[in-house]
């Protein structure tokens, strides 16, 4: 792992969980990380209520864009971090990997998805913090 990380997150649609996730690390590591998120199936746009969910705590991901998760964006990435996406989310080997079991906020109520958010706060707290003792 280099002085800058870089973390990858995925889920399916990458219009929720994942870019909840980015803004969460990105608002937290500053740019002490280089973070990324991608889709095995990429939506058309970010959940707008992900997007609203975040707004509350004042990250703003509505210019962020789901996009594909490619074999290039994988390699470059120290830590790998899967959500709910099972079958979907290819394995590339030799890479740091963790998968978080979140509840997919597609579809949900805002108090559903608020909590999904708080989730992830405390997950990504957690990365950040090992992230740091690494380096």
């Amino acid at each position: 792992m280099s002085d800058k990380p870089s973390v990858l997150f995925v889920c399916v649609h990458n219009a929720g969980r994942s870019q909840m996730a980015a803004g969460w690390l990105r608002h937290l590591a500053g740019d002490t990380v280089e973070v990324r998120s991608a889709g095995s199936e990429p939506a058309d746009q970010i959940n707008p209520v992900a997007a609203q969910a975040m707004r509350e705590v004042g990250i703003d991901i509505t210019d962020q864009t789901p996009v594909r998760l490619t074999w290039d964006t994988a390699e470059a990435s120290d830590v790998i971090v899967t959500m709910g996406c099972g079958d979907t989310c290819p394995v590339f080997p030799g890479k740091r990997y963790e998968d978080w079991k979140l509840t997919d906020p597609a579809g949900q109520p805002i108090d559903v998805v608020r909590q999904v958010r708080d989730d992830i706060q405390a997950r990504v707290d957690a990365l950040l913090a090992e992230l740091q003792r690494e380096r």
